[in-house]
């Protein structure tokens, strides 16, 4: 686990209390957002998927994409859910993980911590349906094992 989310006191949604640390990766990549006609039948960006890359000690080691997917550079991999998750912000956030592949390093994984985000949101007017606009961030990924 990096210093920096050692030291960050997490919000209690976040918070997994009795798990330990399996892995935590730092993540750059961008939150893909598509051009829908929303609920009030104006356009308005909505978020589509994740795309980054996994990083540990400046190597890379993986990818995170759509599902939410998670995958190991040693052929393991989770897929996690989060009920009631607000699509159009990158918060804090804890995901359950309701599926392995493979077997390595993330496997018997329980959880998924995403904290220190920085950037990801995209705001303001879009002008065609079905257009695509990414918007860069970075953030913390920590997996979790319960006892």
């Amino acid at each position: 686990m990096s210093a920096n989310s050692a030291e960050t006191p997490l919000p209690d949604a976040v918070a997994a209390p009795g798990e330990s640390v399996v892995l935590s990766v730092h993540a750059e990549g961008a939150q893909v957002y598509e051009c829908k006609v929303g609920a009030d039948g104006k356009l308005a960006w909505a978020f589509r998927e994740p795309i980054a890359t996994l990083f540990a000690d400046g190597k890379t080691v993986g990818r995170h994409y759509a599902g939410p997917n998670w995958e190991h550079s040693d052929g393991s991999a989770v897929v996690g859910n989060t009920p009631g998750a607000t699509a159009s912000d990158i918060p804090w956030l804890k995901l359950e993980v309701i599926s392995h592949r493979g077997s390595g390093v993330l496997e018997g994984v329980t959880t998924v911590q995403r904290i220190n985000t920085i950037g990801g949101k995209l705001e303001g007017p879009c002008d065609k349906a079905g257009s695509f606009k990414s918007a860069p961030y970075s953030t913390e990924y920590v997996f979790l094992r319960k006892p």
